[in-house]
């Protein structure tokens, strides 16, 4: 299926992939310079299918305000808040894009894809609570956290989160945190309404159902040369671009690779899988209203960070446990088991080996978690939510992840968790790799891409002043400066309409 509004046959930019990173590009391209003309490929026939879609998603809303494989504990018992404190201000980035586009009428009302639902972390045991403490101490003396509980009281916790504190053992030692400010985001509703706004401009089109194939820089022009395949005819043609952006998901590892770009050289691709317990008893649902995270397994990946999760889905409420890893050669949910072989080349395999050998507890991991049965996912769920029944629940497939390899002069390679962007040094092309906090910093990879590839014009006033139309705080540090933050937070608040905690 081909959605076309007089797009020039060879654009100015394409996109490959109809996800969250396009749509985010796409958008905030188009409102920067309104006659760029822009195609974009997606070898599905849906937009959102892979990572971005709901069920796929891990994280839906991904802020660090629970997330805590972001605050890792260090070796002098300290706790690494960098790491938050970015990503945290980087979500606060992507509400300003998504309060203008709102504001602006591009996309519909923001109940669509946004709700507010309180993140909460939750740990039991000594050595767990005196991590979280410390924690919420290390995070309370930045302003981005302002707002953030700690308790220790059962009877507390037990009115935060009932489900989870129901049925536990009075005298196991247990610790939570709270943040009220926290959303919960259908990334695939949004993208299907960022394409919605694309495709209905001038010199946009969409193509469903296209597979791009080959794609190769000319020298001597610098433009690229591409090859899309229409799986539906099976009909092949090229045409002709000067920017490229592979967001692809998975998928972008391989096609990074075809580009032969010596910056993607040495790269390599973890691919890993999940799965869902989805609650089927509405009772249940009901006595849960909060995203809460937990401590990952030892060699467990940051994906797999286990939370029960209250998430809208497709307007209905809906509570999932996981994700449960697993693992599968495949880079994509509708991939080929051929991805991860045909990823392998000189370049990096010596990285990906030596990945490998540096992470043999991740591997072990994984295929106890292969090997998992209906029961041992129960008594996992039963950690955090001691009444649950099997009855009450069913398994879910979720999305696939590919963390990045990448070659290290200490290490000769390590597994990178969390997303990438390789760029060519002339900054026409780009490809994001990875995986979370992924979606929920979409803006700012965006913004950053920005000064990669457009450099030239992002220092034009023209394009100054749109993005400060669209980001207020652009060019500003909303984690050093505690007025900016908390007055951006209230516009935002209100016009993504934050202001109440019900998800109805």
């Amino acid at each position: 299926m081909t959605k076309k509004n007089k797009s020039a046959e060879n654009p100015d930019v394409v996109l490959i992939g109809a996800g969250i990173m396009s749509a985010t590009l796409g958008v905030i391209l188009k409102q920067l310079q309104p006659d760029l003309t822009i195609q974009i490929f997606e070898r599905l026939d849906v937009i959102a299918g892979e990572s971005s879609d709901a069920w796929n998603n891990a994280g839906t809303g991904h802020s660090a305000l629970c997330e805590l494989n972001y605050t890792p504990q260090l070796a002098d018992g300290s706790i690494e808040t960098a790491k938050a404190v970015k990503i945290a201000e980087s979500f606060e980035v992507s509400k300003e894009f998504w309060a203008y586009l709102v504001e602006q009428k591009l996309i519909e009302s923001p109940e669509h894809f946004i709700k507010s639902i309180p993140h909460m972390s939750f740990v039991w045991g000594d050595e767990n609570v005196e991590y979280l403490k410390k924690r919420h101490e290390a995070l309370e003396k930045f302003h981005i956290f302002k707002g953030m509980e700690y308790s220790e009281d059962h009877f507390q916790i037990e009115q935060w989160i009932p489900l989870i504190m129901e049925g536990r053992e009075k005298d196991q030692k247990v610790a939570a945190t709270r943040m009220e400010i926290g959303t919960d985001v259908n990334f695939g509703s949004l993208t299907r309404s960022l394409f919605d706004y694309l495709v209905n401009q001038q010199g946009v089109s969409l193509h469903m159902s296209h597979e791009v194939r080959d794609l190769k820089q000319d020298k001597d022009t610098a433009v690229w040369d591409i090859v899309v395949k229409d799986l539906a005819t099976k009909k092949k043609r090229n045409l002709k671009t000067k920017f490229i952006f592979i967001g692809a998901g998975g998928g972008s590892l391989l096609l990074l690779e075809k580009s032969g770009i010596p910056e993607g050289k040495g790269f390599g691709g973890f691919p890993v899988s999940g799965q869902w317990l989805k609650c089927i008893k509405p009772e249940v649902i009901e006595q849960h209203q909060a995203k809460v995270y937990g401590k990952a397994s030892v060699g467990a990946p940051p994906m797999s960070v286990p939370h029960l999760d209250t998430r809208m889905i497709n307007g209905k409420r809906a509570l999932l446990f996981g994700p449960y890893a697993g693992f599968s050669t495949k880079f994509l949910k509708h991939g080929s088991y051929l991805d991860l072989p045909s990823s392998i080349k000189a370049n990096n395999i010596f990285p990906m080996m030596k990945a490998g050998l540096d992470n043999i507890p991740l591997t072990k991991y994984l295929i106890d978690q292969v090997r998992q049965s209906p029961e041992d996912r129960l008594e996992a769920l039963k950690e955090y939510c001691p009444g649950a029944k099997m009855e009450d629940w069913e398994l879910e497939v979720a999305g696939q992840r590919v963390q990045v390899i990448k070659k290290d002069p200490e290490h000769g390679g390590i597994l990178e968790f969390g997303t990438e962007v390789v760029t060519a040094e002339d900054g026409s092309i780009a490809a994001l790799l990875g995986a979370s906090p992924g979606a929920s910093t979409s803006v700012s990879i965006m913004l950053d891409l920005l000064k990669r590839c457009f450099s030239d014009k992002l220092e034009t006033a023209e394009w100054q002043l749109k993005l400060k139309d669209m980001i207020p705080s652009y060019g500003q540090s909303l984690a050093a400066d505690a007025q900016l933050c908390e007055k951006t937070r209230n516009r935002t608040t209100d016009i993504l309409e934050l202001s109440t905690l019900e998800m109805v």
